[in-house]
Order: C-alpha cells, then structure tokens, then sequence
C-alpha cells in the first residue's frame, strides 16, 4: 500500500508495504563468485567466516576494507557460522555511486534476465545478488554467467529481510533494490544521484513503474502521485515498491533496514514509517523509472493474502497507538471466524506478537498525525458510504 491508495476493510485488504526490524544478526563476510579464465591460474582463496544464524555459504575471497561492516546506528550484528572455500576474485572498487542490490530465490531463468539488463546499464552501477536460499542453482548460474557480480548466498530463506546484507555489502552512498524480475531504466540511477545529492536529508526514491512489454504505468504511480502529503510541492510517500526504490545507505542502515519479523510481504510501509521518524525525507520521482515484468513464479494468492492480514496487525502493535493496534487485531479476529485466510493470519500474528510488543516505538506525533491525514483523505475520495480501513 503506497501514499494516496485507496482504504479498505482489514479483511479485504490489498498488498501492503510494511517494517519492523532488520535481521538480529550481521550476516555475511565479504566474497564474490567469480569466474576465471580457462588455463588461468586462480587466485588465492581464503577461507570466509560468515556472521549471523542464517549460515550462509560463502564463496571467494575477502573484499579490502571495511564494506561489510556496519557503520551506522541499528540492532547489533553478531554470531559466526561456517564459509564454503571456493575460488573468488577481487574486482576494483566501484565508480558508480548506486549499487544495485537484487533478492531471488528459485527463479534462476529471470535472475540472469534482470543481470543482463542490469549491468547493460550505461551507469555501470556495481550489482549485488542476495539468493535466499534457492535450490534451482540461481546463485552458481548467476555466478558463471556474470563474474563481476558479487553473490551472497544465503543458506535459509531470509524472507524481504535478505536485502539487508545486499546493502551492508554496498560500497556506495545509495543502493537501488530490483527483484529477480524487475531492473532500472537507462540513466534511471544517475538520476536518482542527482536528485539525493540535492537534498541531503533525503532517505528514499519512490520511483516510477513501468509493467511489462507495453510498460504500461503500475497504478501505484498515480496513488503515490497524489498523496495528501507535500514538501517542498514533491509528493511525500509512506509506502512504495521495494522493488522500485532508492535509498541512501546511511540511512536505510540507521533504522535497521527491512523486517526479519514480517518476514515476507507489507515491508515497505514500516522502513517509510521508520525513515519518517528518524527525520528522513520519502519523495516520489517519477523521473526516476524502474522496469517490472512480474513473474510467473508468484506465491499461493492465499499464502500472500495471510501475510498481508498477519502483517497489517504486527506493524500496528509495533508502531501504532494501542487503540490502533487493538482496533486491527479485533477486526481481524471479526473476519476469522468466516474466513480461513484471516484465521490463518490471527493464529501467525498471535504466535510472532510477543516479538512485536519487545520491539515495539511509538511513532513520533507528527509522522502519526501524517498517517492520519493521508487515511482522511483517502476516506474523503471515497466518499461517506465507503467503509473505513487501513491507512496508507
């Protein structure tokens, strides 16, 4: 749910964009999956310790410097797992000033689409792939087909918070996030640099989406076009497409980056709430344009409609008024008893809730009285007879 998207009921509820709190641990050492030249001696390799519970495997040797390391206020990172020793090479360190980072998992055909047209870009922006967990060999095929690619291969699904260590390992002020089947229109980034140099107090690009062969305009655009919220006459946002955005490191990396608690839809609206109220700007440019074709490969309708009730419930509890959040969780629990994708949803909600309440921030009164605004406005265009929902 982005900026100016019409409410619903909790029970009917469209796809949201949600966050919480990044992973509770520091995930990966720096390497790469690199190719080298048949008949060519490879480089040395060394053998990585991977941080964090999600025991990646690791491949290829250590990067200089301290690119994987978090430099900025967030939850702690710690842990250790176990690397795989494999060749890997150092590549230099990048000119352009937006990496692109890109999370898949078990679309392996797409993956190598979106990296053709990634590093096509005339911008050359350095490109990060996080798989989640993929047992299609995304990560080896990505590896093998584009050699300056940097990989990390996360052992276990990650959910939306894979992005994270895709933006730890960045060596670049800002980072733009793809899906597997998503990417960047030429001359996109450079001007989304253009548009973060001009406002240091920037956080986030929402940008334009474009859907498919056609490129037809996603109607996002014009819900975020027309949100209540204004400065400096830019469109302000609290929702967007992760898949079509930019962000500035330092920021993104101070709130803690996406959920590992909501763990797979609705992670956007939560790092717009989060950026909100760490004093961050969220701006809609739609001279900033990013490609979608969405894939084949989409989750079970019912699978995603549970994340979405389940979600909309914990991001209250961890943001909201308690009014709020009661309100959300007893609509749900109305909906559960005739509906089995709200049971669902109440049951995972009531199971991840005492993780919400130990992380739970108020909002700061102005970023809730933003919240409000926008959902008056949007109950205004709907006009008296429509019923009262969710905020955007």
């Amino acid at each position: 749910m982005t900026a100016g998207m019409r409410t619903r009921p909790l029970g009917q509820l469209a796809p949201d964009r949600l966050w919480a709190r990044t992973l509770a641990s520091g995930l990966v050492a720096g390497f790469r999956f690199a190719a080298h030249p048949p008949g060519s001696r490879p480089p040395p390799t060394h053998q990585v310790t991977i941080g964090g519970s999600n025991d990646e495997r690791c491949v290829g040797s250590p990067e200089a410097g301290s690119g994987g390391s978090r430099s900025h206020a967030g939850p702690p990172r710690g842990g250790a797992g176990r690397g795989l020793v494999l060749p890997g090479a150092r590549t230099a360190c990048p000119v352009s000033r937006v990496t692109v980072v890109v999370a898949t998992r078990n679309r392996r055909g797409e993956l190598l689409r979106t990296l053709g047209m990634l590093t096509r870009l005339p911008e050359r922006p350095p490109v990060i792939v996080v798989d989640n967990g993929s047992a299609d060999g995304s990560a080896e095929a990505a590896a093998q087909s584009f050699p300056g690619v940097e990989i990390v291969a996360l052992a276990r699904n990650a959910g939306t918070a894979a992005r994270n260590a895709g933006v730890r390992r960045a060596q670049t002020p800002y980072v733009a996030f793809s899906d597997d089947d998503s990417w960047w229109e030429p001359g996109a980034l450079a001007t989304a640099v253009a548009v973060f140099d001009a406002d240091p107090r920037l956080g986030l690009i929402a940008a334009r989406t474009l859907i498919g062969p056609g490129c037809q305009p996603d109607p996002v655009n014009a819900a975020m076009a027309r949100s209540a919220l204004r400065e400096n006459g830019a469109a302000e946002v609290l929702g967007f497409l992760a898949c079509a955005c930019v962000v500035r490191k330092a920021a993104f990396l101070s709130i803690g980056g996406f959920s590992e608690l909501l763990f797979f839809v609705g992670e956007e609206r939560l790092l717009a709430y989060d950026l909100a109220a760490a004093g961050w700007g969220r701006r809609y440019s739609p001279e900033v344009v990013a490609i979608h074709h969405p894939s084949a490969r989409r989750p079970d309708p019912g699978r995603r409609r549970r994340a979405e009730l389940r979600n909309a419930v914990l991001t209250a509890w961890l943001r909201r008024p308690p009014a709020v959040a009661l309100a959300e969780s007893v609509s749900l629990a109305s909906h559960a008893a005739r509906d089995r994708d709200a049971r669902g949803a109440l049951a995972d909600a009531a199971r991840r809730l005492p993780q919400a309440l130990a992380g739970r921030r108020r909002l700061p009164c102005g970023v809730e009285r933003k919240i409000r605004a926008l959902a008056e406005a949007e109950q205004a265009k709907a006009g008296p007879a429509r019923p009262a929902g969710r905020t955007s």
